[in-house]
């Protein structure tokens, strides 16, 4: 504020030397705030009709008297009837005050604009303040014709209310559904990212190391977190090979507990199906030793092939041979098999059922 009215003093100064420099710089004086009035629609239709006889006096005198702002009055704020009430509608008066006070002091700029302006210059004159008064009194002319116009009836939205909701009722828009909280995280999210590329690229204009280092150190985190998670995945993966591995072969003798093998070779001796008795000991026996890993589980292996998967030295190796001779020889040599063919497998094969695992063959070395 100081430093504005240093400013006043100094072309004040100025001006006592020199008319022309006082009448070029001195600032017009600014308009004080105009208070605005709450008023009626017939208020301020009153209010225009005092505005048009005021414009016309000062039209005829243009003298301080006839054109002074003053007659102008305070700004109106209007209330309209509304469909919900009212509304109210402020109206200001400003460029008639200062069209007034320049027809006071008499400006005729329109007269000496073609006198002063230069051969060639584009510039047009500024209309004459008589020019603007006509003007103004035709701006009046249409406020009052305006506010006397009937009011807009309230427009009824039922029927574009009723295509909304037929439009709503279609197919397409059925499965619309609002914004989850996961949506609103995503959508975040997405921005962030974007704003952080946005960064990267400003960053990238004022120094480009740091746009490289950004963009290029998210991409090293992207690979970070892929690379972790194919680790993760391959191991997942591993262990369920194991697990699958552990479990016996479909068909193969340890696919079926040893003891439902054992159950079935003492109903049969209880029906005495001596054969059939034999055929379910050695069984019983082959699906305990697979389970105790003493070989892999095989479902194409002959009961040669299992025999020869002990090794010489396994103190298992003689009861597997005459359990394995035992059920050849009844069961695929067909012959009869008595009670004591039954009791003496039945023997052997409870040995080899209850004994501990010993050393594996060479198929068991070689897995």
């Amino acid at each position: 504020m100081s430093f504005m009215r240093l400013a006043a003093f100094v072309i004040l100064g100025l001006c006592a030397l020199d008319e022309v420099i006082c009448a070029q710089k001195l600032p017009t004086p600014t308009q004080t705030a105009v208070h605005a009035d709450d008023v009626s629609l017939e208020g301020y239709q009153q209010h225009l009709a005092n505005l048009q006889a005021a414009l016309e006096t000062c039209s005829q005198g243009q003298d301080a008297k006839s054109c002074d702002p003053a007659l102008i009055g305070n700004d109106d704020r209007v209330s309209i009837p509304a469909a919900n009430g009212s509304e109210k509608h402020v109206v200001r008066y400003g460029w008639l005050r200062m069209l007034f006070q320049k027809a006071a002091t008499k400006e005729e700029t329109g007269k000496n604009g073609k006198d002063n302006a230069k051969p060639g210059s584009s510039t047009q004159a500024e209309p004459s303040t008589t020019q603007l008064l006509n003007d103004a009194k035709a701006r009046l002319d249409g406020e009052v014709a305006k506010s006397r116009a009937p009011l807009a009836a309230a427009i009824d939205h039922a029927k574009e209310r009723a295509v909304m909701r037929e439009v709503l009722a279609g197919k397409e828009f059925r499965n619309l559904q609002e914004q989850t909280v996961q949506d609103s995280v995503l959508e975040k999210f997405a921005r962030w990212l974007n704003h952080l590329f946005a960064r990267a690229g400003f960053l990238k204009m004022r120094a480009a190391w740091i746009g490289r280092l950004l963009v290029w150190g998210f991409i090293l985190g992207v690979c970070v977190v892929l690379v972790y998670s194919l680790i993760r995945l391959e191991r997942r993966w591993r262990v369920r090979l194991a697990l699958e591995d552990d479990l016996p072969a479909p068909g193969a003798a340890s696919a079926r507990d040893w003891q439902l093998w054992l159950d079935d070779a003492r109903r049969a001796a209880a029906n005495r199906e001596w054969r059939e008795a034999i055929h379910f000991l050695y069984w019983a026996s082959i699906s305990r030793l697979e389970s105790k890993r003493l070989w892999p589980a095989d479902r194409a292996r002959t009961p040669r092939e299992y025999l020869a998967l002990v090794a010489q030295e396994d103190s298992r190796r003689s009861g597997l041979s005459e359990l394995t001779n035992a059920f050849e020889r009844f069961w695929y040599g067909g012959r009869p098999a008595a009670e004591s063919d039954y009791k003496s497998a039945e023997t052997v094969a409870s040995a080899l059922i209850n004994g501990s695992s010993s050393a594996i063959g060479s198929e068991s070395g070689a897995r």
